[in-house]
């Protein structure tokens, strides 16, 4: 059933709401860090906003060389944060696009062979995978519920009221709505978020007032890349890390879609994932990956459709264009987001679960690997000091309970899934020989 625009504009400003948050909070964080002047941090959130809109163009136009061809939307990955902070401050900012610059041709260049080990990608590690991603980012949403980290009226009665509250709201029209009105559930309880919050006076439009019409992508803006072993081998590893988090990503999208998802499908995935870090290292934006929020949506709302991520690409490579009007979406309060975020990161959780209902339980390794994974992700979550003994260069593994829940699936697959099966097999060849 065809939509009209005016629907599909909505469900694809949906998608742009959905990511926004992590979108902006990444340059805030790292220009910050960094001592970018306003002019600089301006600079940055506009061109990642934008790139954010190319990078998820890329991967759902699938061509033969690249794209995963799916409804995946594509953000700065927060993996990144820390180590560029770290090349930043140590050695300059240039330092951090010619790593980034390195990174993406080197996802390129492994994107055939990453690929071929859709093997030791089974149910029991996608679903674990996806599963983990889902707890370990619903703390994010519970700080935001409560204002965010840091903010002074952190965990206050109205910001728990506006957060819950905009949860609340979805919830009602998530259960006695039916057709469009269901599947806007989330824009609707945003808008209905901050209108509430304006008579609180939370709503501040200043950003959208200092904020410039037009705005075009320079190259190079901060200066010459510049090459150094440390930083790209740095950055190299973030790529890694965010290639095994976008594989569950696929698989639980083409789950979703009732579309198997291939070999051939996650090489073009993963090349298009190397084109846009690439472009982001050009620009001077950040490495992109998908982004598990909008799978959530895409749950809840039960649109599949990729010509809504077309129209939501498309957004955001005009807000990124247009700063003025992609202030707007600044002036939606942490409290708001944080109640849409914990629905939409709640459902990547029960997807995972769904995907690990395929598993075979009655498998003693498989129950094993599911809770050894989960639970270390949920405990480097809960306690990122744990490996403080960690050198910093690997910290971006050690402090992320994504990274380490997925690795842990991973190696206790092969280990109790992968490796018996060979040995099974070598023992069944040498008994037919014997006979």
């Amino acid at each position: 059933m065809q939509m009209s625009k005016p629907k599909q504009l909505s469900l694809g400003f949906q998608h742009v709401l959905a990511m926004y948050a992590g979108a902006v909070v990444v340059p805030l964080i790292v220009g910050a860090a960094i001592g970018l002047t306003p002019a600089q941090l301006t600079y940055l959130i506009s061109i990642d906003i934008m790139m954010c809109g190319i990078a998820t163009l890329l991967q759902v136009w699938s061509n033969r060389f690249s794209g995963i061809g799916l409804p995946v939307v594509l953000g700065c990955t927060f993996t990144a944060v820390t180590p560029m902070i770290v090349i930043g401050n140590t050695y300059g900012i240039p330092s951090i696009y010619g790593a980034i610059i390195v990174t993406g041709i080197f996802v390129l260049l492994i994107a055939t062979f990453f690929s071929k080990l859709v093997r030791f990608f089974p149910p029991v590690v996608t679903g674990t995978v996806v599963t983990t991603i889902g707890i370990t980012l619903v703390p994010v949403a519970m700080n935001d519920i409560a204002g965010g980290m840091g903010s002074p009226d952190y965990g206050s009665a109205l910001n728990l009221f506006l957060g819950f509250g905009t949860l609340v709201i979805i919830l009602i029209l998530f259960r006695f709505s039916k057709g469009f009105l269901k599947s806007i559930a989330i824009l609707t309880g945003i808008v209905a978020g901050t209108v509430v919050s304006s008579f609180f006076g939370l709503v501040d439009f200043s950003a959208v007032r200092e904020a410039s019409w037009f705005h075009l992508p320079q190259l190079f803006y901060f200066g010459t890349p510049e090459f150094h072993f440390v930083p790209i081998a740095t950055m190299i590893l973030v790529a890694v890390v965010g290639l095994v988090e976008a594989t569950g990503v696929y698989f639980a999208l083409g789950d979703i879609c009732d579309e198997e998802v291939k070999g051939r499908d996650l090489k073009k995935g993963y090349r298009a994932e190397g084109i846009a870090i690439i472009l982001g290292g050009l620009f001077n934006a950040f490495p992109y990956t998908t982004y598990s929020q909008n799978v959530g949506l895409i749950q809840l709302s039960g649109v599949k459709s990729k010509q809504i991520i077309y129209i939501a690409g498309g957004m955001l490579v005009l807000l990124g264009l247009v700063p003025k009007i992609g202030a707007v979406t600044i002036a939606i309060p942490t409290s708001v987001l944080g109640g849409a975020m914990l629905a939409m990161f709640g459902m990547v959780v029960s997807y995972g679960i769904k995907m690990l209902s395929r598993v075979n339980f009655d498998n003693q390794n498989n129950l094993m690997i599911v809770a050894i994974s989960i639970g270390m992700g949920l405990g480097v979550t809960a306690v990122p000091e744990l490996f403080a003994i960690v050198p910093e260069s690997l910290k971006v593994i050690s402090e992320s309970g994504i990274v380490i829940g997925s690795l842990t699936a991973i190696v206790l697959n092969i280990v109790f899934n992968v490796r018996p099966l060979k040995k099974k097999s070598t023992v069944m060849h040498a008994e037919n020989a014997a006979n």
